[in-house]
């Protein structure tokens, strides 16, 4: 049951990555437009869709990418949120953002992200299968 709910989880990361195609994209504290961003919305979806398909499969290899990606995760939001400034983000969006709560939106975020990496890691069991192939 734990893996099914795992896999909707990163097939909604997939999804939700897919619906920002063409928009900014924050990454390690710069915020990316036009091409790059679209370049990097490519690659986060592709990621997520093999952390999808692995966690289908319970691949061990799974396992460790999904720790590492975790990771990065919360280290890019923690560098976002140290970097990109509420003015940065009214400018990109066109609207007033509070400073407040972009800062507690972006730590709730890496608190979630850091609970999700402990449950994965404590369930290691879950990831049988050795192979290294998808497919």
């Amino acid at each position: 049951m734990a893996i099914v709910l795992l896999g909707g989880l990163y097939l909604f990361f997939f999804l939700l990555t897919m619906s920002t195609f063409g928009h900014p994209f924050p990454f390690m504290g710069t915020i990316l437009q036009g091409k790059p961003a679209e370049a990097m919305v490519f690659v986060d979806s592709l990621i997520c869709l093999y952390l999808f398909l692995g966690l289908m499969k319970r691949q061990r290899l799974t396992w460790y990418l999904l720790i590492a990606y975790n990771c990065f995760e919360i280290a890019n939001t923690l560098v976002n949120l140290r970097f990109i400034t509420a003015q940065e983000v009214e400018k990109i969006a066109g609207q007033a953002v509070d400073p407040q709560g972009l800062i507690v939106n972006n730590i709730s975020v890496a608190v979630a992200i850091l609970l999700l990496t402990v449950f994965i890691y404590r369930h290691r069991e879950f990831f049988n299968n050795r192979s290294n192939y998808l497919f």
